[in-house]
């Protein structure tokens, strides 16, 4: 544990940055843009998360998981401010974060995608496996291995995917 007082907006954004999401551990809290903002008055830190979606089970954990990775690095006040307005949006996950996600095998969100039955409805904007590349891909379900996760499924290497869902 390091022992200071005093930290840094860019210390405390470093650390955050590798807090490991629960639920998609090879994306960070930063990644996923959970981590809103960081402020640092006196000698107390207060981190402002927001959740993927209001009933998001791993919440809690990622609090938990915040607290402890600043915890170990010193930081002795900590205060975590939970903000569900504006309510996240997709459009906060950053580029490393989208990259990340389709390394792993998660096709990140793409604007105003949604799936229809077995139809992929986006703006001229297909699907694309992260297995093969193939844009010959399907929705088989809007609900994936977890809410915010769609289930896909390519049609050239017939491998199946989650696709996460915009919003």
């Amino acid at each position: 544990m390091v022992s200071q007082d005093v930290f840094t907006d860019r210390q405390i954004w470093n650390w955050l940055g590798e807090v490991p999401d629960p639920e998609i551990p090879v994306v960070s809290v930063v990644d996923l843009g959970i981590v809103r903002g960081v402020e640092i008055e006196d000698k107390k830190v207060r981190v402002t998360i927001t959740p993927t979606y209001s009933g998001c089970p791993a919440t809690a954990v990622i609090a938990m998981d915040i607290e402890s990775a600043l915890v170990e690095r010193g930081v002795k006040h900590l205060e975590i401010e939970q903000n569900l307005a504006p309510a996240w949006t997709t459009d906060w996950i950053s580029e490393e974060g989208r990259r990340k996600l389709f390394q792993y095998g998660i096709v990140p969100p793409k604007k105003r995608a949604t799936c229809a039955g077995a139809l992929t409805v986006s703006d001229n904007e297909p699907v694309t496996c992260p297995q093969c590349g193939s844009v010959n891909t399907e929705c088989v379900s809007p609900f994936g291995s977890t809410p915010c996760k769609a289930a896909y499924r390519c049609l050239s290497c017939l491998e199946p995917f989650d696709y996460f869902k915009p919003h």
